[in-house]
């Protein structure tokens, strides 16, 4: 027997853990390091995130290089709390696979490992992710790829797909009632209004209906319950005990009256109504109708006299039919669905038959009023059957470019199937909700058809078999197809505008449908990152098809354009369209910046005469030389005239003068007009000069230099107010020059007035001095 003895640290030094490397073959390190630097060259190095194994094939095979991703150090979320948080947007996402715990190391020795750490500092060129905001687009550059694009919630979220298909009409010449159903938004308030009037209005065409179908020989209605009630026990005494309980005929004339107002308003016949005009039926009476529709529909109450409405019933319908595509799908239990709208594989659905029951819901939840994400859908009553069980179709597309807008169609789709028989009787989800991750939870009945697959799903080519075996195999190409493909294509339409449109991205959709039994398709909603697990022999062979038909056409054709695309075709490619010079909200002005405006310059409201002097200074002679012609006698004939005439008026400044401070930053010249008269010398115009030759005023005048003086650069804050009144105490024609300083708080520059005071002073101090000239 062996001892183990303990041998105790050396004093001075800690204990060390030893961490055993792998052992790296030289050959495998130069072979890997040369792949690296191939691919680095060739900006071949990507990045996945999520249990994408033919992804990472694929591109591997391409000489692509990982550069891994670093694992999220965050607890993981819970199963129900990813949706929400799957994308900046909230938008649908059906993966059922979100961490990558799940992930099998799928590689046989460490060489992908080993290259993967060569690139851990180099640049991806190519993101596929399951989160929209794992990677930030706008951070991207032009040659790096991407799986997701910003902002697409407008279509991949029920709030978002329920309001642009609302916008359609300005996109094509096209109904979305007529291949989405009838939805409403609970927490919009103007939404909540219209649901109730929808709801009550298709309940009188569900009666409507009842009554045709009961009394014309159809008894669909009645087959359907009886056989519910064979299976359901318990119920059938219940309505043993209303059998002999009747309803008034007056249900019938009230629903036939709304529908003959809704067809008159759908005309416009109601553009006269005032607000005050008494509705139809009010709020009481609509209680009770409500109530007398749920027994009659749900507890198999009659109505009296009913087989007297048949034709008038019959008569309606069919006015309705015109303007109601969906009338054939509604059915008589007037079900609706309530949906979360950022949730997906059927997650906190209900479907719900009664008025005050939805409304209860919105009431009690404050949380459907305040973010508005919950919508509430119409329900197909009437889809097409596989052996008395509802389906949904589940098929692909991708959209590699928004301007021009190019979308590409999956060939190959998928059915899944529910694991009950259908019925409207009940409400139960195992019966209407077709999602893989909600039928697994629930045994197969064992009244179900034993054609019907045990894994609930079909491929196409199943289907095409199964509508073959009828005689309804043409209706798959000619039907079908092209109904799913215009509904992606006119959705899609209706959200470019929404979508932020970049070149290096790309995106794989889900999208939902249900066949009407007309095999008119019907879309239900739009799923980003739609689930790619492999959980039944269908999805095992068309999931890694479709993933890597994808990579051939984002990839492989870029090198190539005639390369083959796999199982998609191109349906659509829209004309390129200019991109505007604003995303969004935020527009561009274009323009020049507004300047200081200038001081106008206006001609002087009173016209001067040219002086007559002929022998003056030469300082005068030069300011006035524009304006004296010397020599000439009848020129100063005039002048005396123009004197004479002056002096017997009274000319009064009313208006005040208001000079402007300079502006020294940008001084401007002024051109004066020929016809404007010419300045005087500021030194003449100083008030002590004046006072030489005239009485001095009451008050003292104003002490002013050369500088303070009014000019055009250096005005000052106060003006003078000058009257010019006829002197009688001189005869020669003198006048009183009388001076009013008064202040003023906001100057502005009035050139014209301000040059026609100082000709006035000039040719007033020149008659002072000289006197007028006789001839």
């Amino acid at each position: 027997m062996h001892q183990h003895m303990q041998v105790p640290p050396l004093e001075g030094r800690g204990r060390c853990n030893y961490v055993n490397l792998p052992v790296i073959n030289g050959d495998r390190l130069k072979t890997a390091k040369s792949l690296v630097d191939k691919a680095i060259k060739e900006k071949k190095v990507f990045s996945v995130q999520g249990p994408y194994p033919v992804i990472r094939a694929g591109l591997r095979a391409r000489g692509w290089v990982e550069r891994r991703l670093p694992r999220p150090s965050v607890p993981r979320p819970r199963r129900h709390d990813l949706e929400t948080e799957a994308t900046d947007e909230g938008d649908s996402s059906d993966d059922d696979d979100f961490g990558e715990e799940v992930e099998r190391d799928d590689e046989a020795d460490d060489l992908y490992d080993l290259m993967s750490r060569l690139v851990r500092n180099e640049t991806a060129y190519f993101y596929w992710t399951t989160r929209r905001d794992s990677v930030d687009c706008r951070s991207l550059r032009k040659d790096q790829m991407t799986n997701h694009y910003a902002k697409a919630g407008s279509f991949t979220t029920k709030v978002g797909l329920c309001m642009s298909l609302r916008n359609l009409q300005w996109f094509d010449a096209a109904d979305p009632d007529t291949f989405f159903p009838r939805c409403y938004r609970l927490g919009a308030e103007d939404d909540k209004h219209a649901f109730i009037e929808d709801f009550r209005r298709t309940a009188c065409t569900s009666l409507l209906m009842y009554v045709l179908e009961k009394y014309a020989g159809d008894s669909e209605w009645e087959r359907t319950r009886e056989v519910h009630d064979a299976k359901s026990h318990g119920l059938s005494k219940p309505r043993k005990q209303h059998a002999k309980q009747r309803v008034g005929s007056s249900i019938i004339d009230n629903a036939l009256h709304v529908c003959e107002e809704y067809l008159n308003s759908l005309e416009h016949c109601d553009i006269d109504m005032t607000l005050e005009t008494t509705p139809t039926l009010s709020e009481q009476q609509w209680k009770v109708f409500l109530q007398n529709y749920y027994l009659v529909i749900h507890k198999g109450l009659t109505i009296e006299g009913c087989e007297d409405y048949v034709e008038r019933c019959k008569c309606m319908l069919e006015q309705m039919r015109c303007f109601c595509p969906q009338m054939e799908t509604d059915g008589l239990c007037n079900i609706w669905i309530i949906k979360p709208g950022a949730k997906s594989r059927g997650r906190g659905i209900m479907c719900m038959n009664k008025l005050d029951e939805i409304m209860s819901l919105v009431d009690a939840d404050h949380g459907i009023m305040n973010d508005s994400k919950w919508v509430v859908q119409k329900y197909l009553e009437r889809p097409l059957l596989v052996h008395d069980t509802k389906f949904d179709v589940r098929q692909w597309f991708l959209v590699t470019d928004w301007n021009p807008l190019t979308v590409w169609f999956y060939r190959e789709c998928y059915l899944r199937f529910s694991t009950q028989p259908y019925s409207t009787h009940t409400l139960d989800s195992s019966v209407h909700l077709c999602n893989n991750s909600i039928q697994k939870h629930f045994q197969p009945s064992p009244d179900r058809n034993p054609s019907l697959p045990a894994e609930c799903m079909w491929s196409c080519s199943q289907f095409r078999s199964w509508l073959a075996a009828s005689g309804r195999d043409d209706l798959w190409e000619g039907v079908v197809v092209p109904g799913m493909q215009k509904a992606v294509i006119q959705t899609l339409l209706t959200a470019q505008d929404s979508v932020e449109p970049r070149k290096a991205s790309f995106e794989l959709y889900g999208a939902d449908f249900m066949l009407g039994r007309d095999l008119r398709p019907w879309l239900l909603e739009i799923n980003a990152s739609p689930t790619m697990a492999p959980s039944t022999g269908v999805t095992a062979r068309l999931c890694p098809a479709v993933q890597e038909d994808t990579l051939r056409v984002v990839l492989d054709r870029q090198c190539d354009r005639n390369t083959h695309t796999g199982g998609f075709q191109l349906i659509y490619k829209q004309a390129a369209v200019e991109i505007p010079q604003y995303v969004g909200v935020n527009l561009l002005v274009e323009g020049t910046s507004i300047r200081r405006p200038r001081a106008p310059v206006y001609k002087p409201l009173i016209q001067s005469h040219p002086d007559p002097l002929s022998k003056s200074s030469s300082h005068r002679s030069s300011l006035i030389s524009s304006h004296c012609i010397s020599g000439k006698e009848n020129q100063s004939e005039k002048a005396k005239k123009a004197w004479t005439t002056l002096s017997s008026r009274k000319v009064t400044l009313e208006k005040s003068l208001i000079f402007q401070p300079k502006l020294r930053k940008r001084p401007h010249r002024l051109v004066l007009p020929s016809t404007c008269c010419v300045l005087p010398n500021p030194a003449e115009l100083h008030p002590q000069k004046l006072s030489l030759t005239h009485t001095q005023p009451d008050h003292p005048p104003t002490n002013r230099t050369r500088s303070k003086l009014p000019s055009l650069y250096h005005p000052t804050p106060s003006l003078d107010v000058i009257n010019l009144r006829p002197r009688q105490a001189f005869p020669s024609g003198r006048y009183k020059h009388e001076m009013h300083t008064v202040n003023i708080s906001y100057p502005v520059l009035r050139m014209q007035k301000y040059l026609s005071l100082n000709h006035r002073r000039a040719m007033d101090t020149f008659t002072e001095r000289e006197g007028p000239k006789s001839s």
